[in-house]
């Protein structure tokens, strides 16, 4: 039976009597006044994983930019494109967040 990590989207999701998982249980990531404006660079074009290593040096934190703006990307991928302006939160917040 796989184990998720604390900064894995998964890691709140029970799992059934089965031994699947279950409904996704959503982590959200809430806004604070310190959260980042950024602007998608071109080189981030459809890899949030590839902005998550630069940002945070790991690429399983993909999913926080969706969390953190699920207004703005319905798509985790291919709607982050190249001048969205998204929010950040900071790497100690999220790592407080996440229990790392």
């Amino acid at each position: 039976m796989a184990t998720y990590t604390s900064t894995s989207p998964w890691h709140t999701t029970p799992k059934t009597e089965n031994r699947y998982l279950d409904i996704l249980n959503i982590r959200p990531v809430p806004s604070a006044d310190d959260d980042i404006l950024y602007t998608v660079q071109p080189q981030y074009a459809y890899r949030p994983d590839l902005l998550a290593y630069d940002l945070y040096g790991s690429k399983d934190l993909w999913w926080v930019f969706a969390q953190r703006n699920m207004d703005l990307l319905k798509d985790p991928i291919n709607d982050l494109l190249p001048g969205v302006k998204i929010y950040l939160p900071k790497g100690p917040d999220l790592s407080q967040l996440l229990g790392v």
